[in-house]
């Protein structure tokens, strides 16, 4: 059979006839494909649906014609969807281009019509994601995963190389770099050195996986952050295949293994978080059941005023969306606002979808999408096809579009919005920038636990002429994927440090500074404005490409600033243009944390603490003797708009993303060992481990049955995040990983991040419930991963109770309050639960990844009924429980927990069972996704 290859403007090969995609990198030569590639080329839209309803149609973008699946044409079989949301919209054609009358029906489609009729559904519909986009914090347990199941499929009698990811997945390396050194003009380069050094093993492994793996690429590390190089360059908006004969175009749509994948909502790209667990089934081939969402329409108008920025106006809709109540729900922006709402803004809000709990902040395509894609360096002809299918699928938005129908709606005026910041602990607990420092010092003697006559307390720092107290800012680093994709606020931030430089100010000396850009672009736009002069000149060197600060990779303090800081328990604050300020992440020295823009970040590193008001109080002495105020140093918008139009161009794109998978020098050099069917994995290792998921697996599950006589290994309160269940951050050396790791003579300076060590699971499943700020009911004021051994009610680290049940052969649950599992998407959140022997967590409410992520891995999720909650049942911990009625479970069906008292007596009561789809059924009864999927693979070989 003949192979025709050619390259498209996305910097893949595509291959006719039939199945074709193969990753490479863009400047791939057009030569006859090896064999390998050939493989590579086999697995994209697994079929073509049978198109039941008629609905495929041709549409011809510059004598180019491309078959599609019309939904007007639809529409005339399953009713008028003109103003279904457009995120709807997407739904739909991914079940029209699919639909095959088994996994995808025609009834499916109807359904998704239907939804206008209520604005909301309880039918659940497949859907299939054209790619998948992996960070390498999630993505390394993944290909760990797929090595893993390399092996199980060898032990089932399966080939190991049927493994493969049957959609095109992108991993980019942006979460390993740390602030090891900052305000240094050589900071970048040492960084990047001290992470090839930390990460080596762990970066040949993932070479290793894209030698290994067909449709698997890896961007390296020193690119940027994986949310802004989708949104930069991988994200297509349309995306086209050659299969059937014909070039298809349809939907770019995307899984990401990290729950802010909704950036690349603001480009009109459909897609979210999902765990890795979910992410690997996806990447394999399964379709993910997912009820049909409520869509809450969220009403922009006005213009934001001078002095705001696109980061005070996510924190308002954070603030507003959290108020409302959007978990599990989709949120579609819509209003006249919209019609000069700038791309990057957009990208924000859409970015801040985990906080705000929303499953995804959808931007329908329109005007202002086509000039980011025109001005980040996309293909001409692809921006004309986009636009030509928006327009042909109803899916374009101007100003004469009607409103889509939702299920509720709420309004904000961007004219009211007002600088802000977020925290101490959570991104949606907004205050305005003129009542921080108060409502700090209120914090301070309440959830932050400082006696009132403590809170003054100053301590000398040793070695320096200056004192540190409760509330100074340690921390000041502009960071993360939400603001550093936008030009706007960090011109902003460019410009307030040249106005400082100017007047003669500088960081306070207790300050931590950094800059880490989230792509080589934001480099480029700030040397060209020259304002990365001026930064520098304030400690905002540049310190690495990633998410660093954000990601709790922060780096360490000053030893005398943390002795400081231990020795008379201060309240030390940070302040990060980030999106996550959960207890225990940033710093494990640093308890409050704020959210704010970068311009505020660095106006905070000159001011230094919390306990003034930034908007009255001087930020420092100018050189000329006078008093320096925020309004001094603030600019204009017109300022900022004018600096960005004449620094951002398209070539910076062109240029940066050219030959982006080929890596620096570091990347270069690593040695990859020859691809092959399965992996030697290293017994010595403390980065890469096989996993025991598959020990033992046989071609049929075991029977499931009841929960009986389990203990409790945590009673814990309400917003328990994945940073409380899995951290990313530091491994202390008195922690049971820490101990694990130096009983391996590894040293403390070399225990890098338990995001960096999530290949290996022994690290992982000492770190489960580890954070240094998580609280166990069961240990009435402890601080950290402790629990009480039952009976009898010794204490000791969470790991080692489970570790002698285990021994036991005692099953164990979890109780725990609201939104239990909120936050990143943390796949180790569910996997070291179930390792940890944990058959069951009961709550009040899930956060949706986590949620499902339990139910991948085999754990039984499961909330309270009738306003019933731990402390009605008064659940202490020393209780014994059953959870009966499992063997003939169903969706969503009730449950009986019962709970066994330790004076003799006996309660029962009905529980709701969230394994919430028929599909997630299947892999409850497997033991979890990835041996439903593996049995499924051995069957077909």
């Amino acid at each position: 059979m003949a192979y025709l290859a050619r390259v498209d403007n996305t910097g893949l090969v595509w291959f006719k006839p039939g199945i074709g995609f193969c990753a490479a990198p863009k400047r791939l030569s057009r030569a006859m494909p090896t064999r390998r590639q050939r493989n590579k080329g086999r697995h994209f839209m697994k079929s073509i649906g049978h198109d039941s309803l008629g609905t495929k149609r041709t549409l011809s973008v510059d004598g180019r014609d491309y078959a599609y699946f019309s939904l007007e044409a639809a529409a005339a079989r399953i009713g008028d969807i003109s103003r279904l949301p457009v995120s709807l919209k997407v739904l739909l054609e991914n079940v029209l281009r699919f639909e095959d009358g088994t996994t995808y029906k025609v009834s499916d489609a109807e359904a998704i019509a239907g939804w206008l009729k209520d604005g909301r559904s309880t039918q659940e519909v497949p859907f299939r994601p054209a790619r998948i986009l992996m960070q390498d914090f999630t993505g390394v347990p993944g290909v760990v995963d797929l090595a893993a199941m390399r092996d199980g499929i060898t032990a089932l009698g399966g080939e190991p190389q049927k493994v493969n990811p049957l959609v095109p997945v992108d991993l980019v390396i942006d979460h390993s770099v740390m602030v090891d050194v900052s305000g240094r003009a050589d900071s970048l380069e040492r960084n990047v050195d001290i992470e090839f050094q930390r990460n080596g093993e762990r970066y040949g492994f993932l070479r290793w996986g894209q030698a290994a793996f067909d449709n698997f690429r890896v961007v390296p590390p020193g690119t940027g952050i994986c949310h802004q190089v989708n949104l930069e360059y991988l994200g297509q908006c349309v995306w086209t295949a050659e299969t059937a004969g014909s070039t298809y175009a349809y939907p770019d749509t995307l899984f990401g293994t990290d729950s802010h994948t909704t950036m690349v909502n603001g480009l009109g790209i459909l897609g979210w978080g999902v765990g890795g667990i979910e992410a690997e089934a996806a990447m394999l081939g399964q379709p993910i059941a997912m009820l049909i969402p409520d869509v809450i329409g969220f009403r922009l108008t006005g213009r934001l005023p001078e002095g705001a920025t696109a980061t005070d106006l996510v924190l308002t809709v954070t603030e507003m969306l959290r108020k409302k109540g959007v978990v599990g729900k989709f949120v579609e922006f819509f209003g006249p606002a919209l019609d000069d709402l700038p791309l990057a803004d957009r990208a924000t809000i859409g970015n801040m979808a985990p906080e705000y709990g929303a499953t995804c902040g959808f931007f329908p395509l329109d005007r202002v999408a086509i000039e980011y894609l025109r001005l980040s360096g996309r293909d001409e002809h692809r921006i004309r096809l986009v636009e030509a299918y928006a327009k042909a699928q109803g899916m374009w938005r101007d100003t004469a579009t009607p409103d889509p129908v939702f299920t509720d709606t709420l309004t904000l005026d961007l004219s009211t919005v007002v600088p802000s910041l977020a925290g101490p602990k959570r991104p949606q607990d907004r205050v305005a920038l003129s009542k921080a420092s108060d409502a700090f010092k209120a914090e301070l003697t309440k959830g932050l636990g400082v006696a009132a006559n403590d809170a003054g307390t100053r301590a000398r720092v040793a070695g320096t002429n200056y004192e540190i107290g409760h509330g100074d800012v340690v921390i000041a680093a502009i960071t993360s994927c939400t603001n550093t994709s936008n030009p706007g606020v960090l011109i902003a931030a460019g410009l307030v440090a040249r106005k400082a430089r100017a007047l003669g100010l500088t960081s306070k000396p207790w300050v931590k500074t950094s800059l880490a850009p989230g792509s080589q672009v934001v480099t480029d736009y700030l040397d060209k404005s020259g304002l990365s002069a001026d930064l520098d000149a304030l400690g905002f060197q540049t310190v690495g490409y990633g998410c660093t600060t954000c990601i709790g990779n922060s780096g360490p303090l000053d030893d005398a600033i943390a002795d400081a800081i231990e020795d008379n328990k201060l309240v030390a604050v940070s302040v990060l243009s980030g999106n996550r300020n959960f207890e225990g992440r940033v710093h494990p020295n640093v308890r409050a944390n704020y959210l704010a823009s970068p311009p505020l970040v660095v106006a905070y590193a000159l001011l230094g603490t919390m306990t003034q008001d930034i908007t009255t109080a001087p930020l420092g002495t100018g050189r000329d003797g006078n008093p320096v105020y925020l309004r001094d140093i603030w600019p204009t918008n017109k300022e900022i708009a004018e600096v960005v139009a004449s620094s951002v161009t398209r070539e910076q794109f062109v240029r940066r993303y050219g030959e982006v998978f080929k890596g620096d020098r570091h990347w270069q050099a690593i040695e990859v060992e020859a691809g092959s069917g399965t992996y030697r994995w290293n017994d010595g290792s403390t980065y890469v481990k096989n996993p025991p998921y598959f020990e033992g697996i046989t071609m049929e599950p075991k029977p499931i049955g009841d929960i009986t006589g389990a203990r409790i290994l945590a009673v814990l309160g309400d917003n328990i995040t994945t940073d409380h269940i899995s951290p990313a951050g530091s491994i202390k050396k008195s922690s049971p990983a820490g101990e694990y790791l130096l009983q391996r003579q590894i040293g403390q300076a070399d225990f890098n991040s338990y995001g960096a060590r999530r290949g290996n699971h022994e690290i992982m499943m000492r770190g489960t419930f580890a954070n240094i700020r998580i609280r166990n009911e069961m240990v009435p004021g402890v601080e950290g991963g402790m629990t009480a051994l039952q009976p009898g009610g010794a204490q000791m680290p969470i790991y080692d109770a489970a570790m002698a049940y285990q021994k036991a052969g005692t099953p164990l649950v979890i109780f725990a309050g609201r939104e239990y599992g909120m936050g990143s998407s943390r796949d180790w959140a569910a996997k070291g639960t179930m390792l940890l022997g944990v058959k069951a967590v009961i709550v009040e409410s899930f956060e949706r990844i986590h949620r499902s992520n339990l139910v991948g891995m085999g754990v039984l999720p499961l909330t309270f009924k009738d306003g019933m909650t731990r402390q009605s049942l008064g659940i202490t911990g020393a209780e014994t429980i059953d959870v009966v009625g499992i063997e003939a479970l169903t969706p969503g069906m009730d449950l009986t927990l019962v709970i066994h008292r330790p004076d003799g007596k006996t309660d029962t009561v009905p529980v709701k069972c969230r394994v919430d789809t028929a599909d997630e059924v299947n892999y409850y009864r497997h033991g979890g996704i990835l041996h439903y999927v593996l049995r499924g693979m051995a069957r077909a070989a």
